[in-house]
């Protein structure tokens, strides 16, 4: 979540000084790219990890009647969020000519719309379910539908939206040429097979600690085996291939440079597989330091309300307690970072009162040099922290049901 900042600040702070992908090794620097690579792993997470979540309420005695009518109540909810709520926290207007772009929260609301239903099947079923979508979308790479760009183009019709909702992203009007227009982000193949993995995958919190670390290790090295492996062969797993660049680092980048939109199937194993790993470090530390109880106590597999945490690591588990909350606040912080970053350099800010495409369509150097991105960035986790630590108060003193769905 920390490190998603990082990318929103990015956007708002830097990103309008650029006129190219951060990941276009013709253009980037390594430090762009990285700043822009390591928040790969959020998203993937993310999914995954509600996954996991949903399994370990089922886990606890949730009943699967009453957990599908969460799971589809909390994704409904989750997708209105993204087309309103979110709308005018990132862009601070209510025009909604544009709608987007629809980005994770709507995925996982989608996701978790599908699981929902996925739940009532024996788990084998869903973790094959979620396997298979993984490994094999990227055969339907090749199927590509007209992008719409801008009047004059011809609108998609309505089997060719559907397939940018699912599987290609891009720009696409709601009706007419001078209707809404929609910005897909997020295609939901294969997120929503990411969430039915990670909901098999939650079987692991069953056992006991010194197998479940060991179980996440061996995951964890498997996958990025796996990705190491399939992308050395250059033929599968990801529509863009990485080649020998000018430089040694250059051509690691490359290798490093995966598809996130939609995700390739090299992306989630590049991003899943260090991330398990990590999972794996966290649980084992917490279960020598809190006497290997159960993790996941409070929703999440790390360990929510474990023995007492010191430090930064306070800090990480009070965001980790109110996730929803953390997210929909980085938003305006991100944003407003940029406006005060352009009053005091005395810069013209209204630019970041527009939503796409007239942000895109910027004088050059408008935005700023990537140190201000992290000081920027720096600054929103420090204004974040007391935020979360007043809302996690709140979620604990009381027992609204609305607080279920925040």
């Amino acid at each position: 979540m920390v490190i998603m900042v990082l990318d929103h600040t990015r956007d708002f702070v830097h990103g309008p000084a650029l006129h190219y992908d951060p990941t276009d090794l013709a253009h980037s620097s390594t430090a762009i790219f990285m700043t822009r690579w390591i928040t790969h792993f959020c998203a993937p997470v993310f999914v995954f990890l509600a996954g996991v979540s949903a399994y370990l309420q089922k886990m606890r005695g949730k009943p699967t009647g009453d957990l599908s009518r969460f799971l589809l109540t909390r994704g409904i909810w989750l997708i209105a969020i993204e087309i309103v709520i979110l709308h005018v926290l990132v862009w601070f207007n209510a025009d909604f000519s544009f709608i987007g772009p629809l980005q994770v929260i709507w995925a996982l609301g989608w996701c978790m719309v599908i699981l929902a239903g996925l739940i009532h099947l024996p788990r084998p079923a869903i973790a094959t379910f979620g396997i298979a979508m993984i490994a094999l979308h990227n055969l339907l790479d090749g199927v590509r539908v007209p992008v719409w760009d801008g009047p004059g183009s011809s609108i998609p019709g309505v089997w060719e939206k559907l397939w940018m909702v699912l599987h290609q992203a891009g720009f696409v009007p709601l009706l007419g040429a001078s209707s809404t227009l929609v910005w897909v982000q997020y295609p939901l193949v294969p997120w929503i097979g990411v969430m039915a993995a990670g909901y098999a995958f939650g079987a692991i919190y069953e056992l006991g600690p010194d197998r479940r670390v060991r179980l996440l290790r061996q995951a964890g090295v498997a996958l990025t085996l796996a990705f190491v492996a399939i992308r050395a062969i250059n033929a599968y797993g990801d529509p863009q291939r990485w080649s020998t660049q000018p430089t040694a680092i250059f051509t690691v980048l490359s290798f490093m440079n995966t598809t996130k939109y939609p995700p390739s199937l090299l992306y989630l194993l590049m991003t899943l597989g260090p991330s398990l790993l990590a999972l794996s470090w966290f649980d084992s530390s917490r279960a020598g330091s809190a006497g290997g109880g159960p993790a996941g106590a409070g929703g999440g597999p790390a360990g929510a309300t474990g023995g007492p945490a010191d430090g930064p690591a306070r800090v990480l588990v009070t965001f980790g307690r109110v996730p929803l909350f953390f997210y929909l606040v980085q938003w305006p912080l991100a944003h407003s970072s940029a406006i005060i970053a352009n009053l005091i350099a005395g810069r013209p800010f209204q630019y970041l009162f527009s939503t796409p495409p007239a942000i895109f369509n910027l004088p050059w150097g408008t935005g700023f040099r990537l140190w201000v991105v992290y000081v920027c960035w720096a600054i929103i986790i420090l204004v974040e922290y007391p935020l979360c630590r007043w809302f996690a108060g709140v979620k604990q003193r009381r027992r609204d049901w609305w607080l279920g769905y925040l």
